[in-house]
């Protein structure tokens, strides 16, 4: 064996030992709402405002608006646009129209050569084609982070391709918004740049609030760190209640995935869907909404997803006007009619997956299995394996690069405080949302990509604007730092800056 191909072995060997260690093993096959909690929120709920509402719980006046995102593209990533179409399917079975349902996703993944079933898409390991019907409203190069927003801000003339579909939203509206894809602090992945910075996109919510075009949103955002989207930026008083998958300081978890229990079907290679995504909705898809409130649903999505004795797992956090969860499903998500003798009270368990993969983790699982089952000696098996070193050089640079920053700007000493340095609880990962875009440019100029895995380190690069690092000294830093930026797809700066 070649000295070149010993060490790609010891890379996957180390590198999956690294995947197995963050798992998530799971104990409770069942999760149960206590029916004190369930009667208070129920009977709170159809106590308030019975002059604003038909007898299904919706304003008479009000249209139902959804926009949901995969923010990445590549077969890794398959569970997101899995996500985004099983979302999909939920909304239509609860009566929203297709013009009011606005889709953003690559589009690679159904059609992909690695898909062993060409053409469908599937959530869940004994799940339904997802894919059918979805509408391809904003697709590949389409799916940027502008486009995003003029879709929210129903600003037609400032799209770029797509559909032209907006939210077209009045006074007495209701929009529903699901997000999910890799993130970090302060950040949300597109597989397009740049990507979305979270004074960004509270910004186009606050201009939306000012515009009087809804009466209430709920936005749920599936990603690691992705409590840092909203934590001290989102304001209350805009009408706006938002979940995420994670606090600001912790990864989310891809489920459904290979070596799981239950897991995907034996021919995938890849994860089907994220933990607290699947957890919301599988909640959806038996319930009769009209009777769920968003607040129960939180609270099993919560259980579900939450970290176990193990330390692995996340915690689901809630945003902005929190009174909005006492709201039914069904304002925002309509309900499908398959359900309405299956509440929330007369059954709400739900099995739970014995394990769960950390977001950043699975795209090498996905080449770590990929390799694993290729015939010895295939044009298949070279390709996992060259992915798989790629992408680990990737990670070795990107660590080793922000490490020396540190150093180099800190000294020795004091570097590691002032890279990890978390704020205390409602402060917002930055001061200065200008100078830590700047700095992920002027990173990126010396030291290629960030790309989906280096969002990881946002929060140490705020931490350089906030100690009153700029440009000029972040700059001298970097030269010196990366002498070299590894040849591979996910340093190139191809696709563009992220900020």
């Amino acid at each position: 064996m070649t000295r070149v191909a010993t060490g790609a072995i010891l890379l996957f060997m180390v590198a999956l030992a690294g995947i197995e260690a963050g798992r998530q093993d799971i104990d409770h096959d069942v999760l149960r709402l206590p029916t004190e909690v369930s009667n208070f929120f129920r009977n709170n709920n159809n106590n308030k405002n019975k002059n604003d509402k038909n007898d299904n719980g919706v304003d008479s006046t009000g249209t139902r608006w959804a926009v949901l995102i995969a923010g990445s593209n590549g077969y890794w990533n398959y569970r997101h646009q899995a996500d985004v179409c099983h979302a999909y399917q939920i909304l239509k079975k609860g009566g929203l129209k297709d013009e009011n349902i606005i889709v953003f996703m690559y589009d690679d993944i159904a059609n992909d050569i690695e898909n062993p079933r060409p053409g469908i898409i599937i959530n869940n390991p004994k799940g339904e084609d997802v894919y059918k019907g979805v509408p391809k409203d904003y697709t590949g190069e389409q799916v940027t982070a502008g486009n995003f927003f003029n879709v929210i801000l129903g600003n037609k003339t400032g799209l770029t391709g797509g559909s032209g579909k907006v939210v077209n939203s009045g006074p007495n509206d209701h929009i529903f918004i699901y997000y999910t894809d890799h993130g970090g602090p302060g950040i949300l992945g597109m597989p397009t740049s740049p990507y979305i910075y979270a004074d960004d996109l509270v910004d186009v919510l606050k201009k939306k609030h000012a515009s009087g075009t809804y009466k209430s949103l709920v936005f749920y955002v599936e990603a690691c760190e992705s409590g840092s989207i909203f934590e001290g930026i989102l304001p209350k008083g805009l009408n706006i209640y938002a979940t995420t998958a994670s606090n600001a300081v912790e990864s989310s978890w891809g489920t459904y995935c290979p070596g799981e229990n239950p897991g995907p079907p034996e021919e995938y290679d890849t994860c089907l869907g994220d933990l607290y995504s699947v957890a919301w909705m599988e909640d959806s898809d038996v319930h009769n909404l009209q009777t769920e409130t968003l607040h129960q649903q939180y609270q099993l999505v919560k259980d579900r997803t939450g970290k176990r004795n193990n330390g692995y797992g996340s915690h689901v956090m809630q945003y902005g006007d929190v009174p909005l969860s006492k709201d039914s499903l069904f304002v925002y998500m309509g309900t499908n009619p398959a359900n309405d003798n299956y509440t929330f009270m007369d059954n709400n368990a739900l099995r739970q997956p014995s394990k769960a993969v950390n977001q950043r983790d699975a795209d090498l699982l996905h080449f770590w299995h990929k390799y694993r089952k290729a015939p010895e000696g295939s044009p298949r098996k070279m390709e996992a394996q060259k992915q798989f070193v790629e992408m680990m050089s990737h990670r070795l640079h990107l660590d080793q690069s922000i490490k020396f920053i540190g150093r180099l700007l800190f000294g020795i000493d004091k570097a590691s405080e002032v890279l990890s340095t978390v704020r205390p609880a409602g402060q917002p990962l930055v001061d200065d949302w200008d100078c830590l875009k700047t700095l992920v440019r002027t990173f990126e100029t010396h030291c290629g990509s960030l790309s989906q895995y280096g969002m990881k380190h946002m929060r140490s690069l705020a931490n350089l604007c906030n100690a009153g690092i700029r440009k000029e000294k972040m700059a001298e830093a970097s030269v010196q730092a990366c002498a070299t930026v590894p040849s591979n797809p996910w340093s190139s700066l191809k696709k563009g800056f992220s900020a």
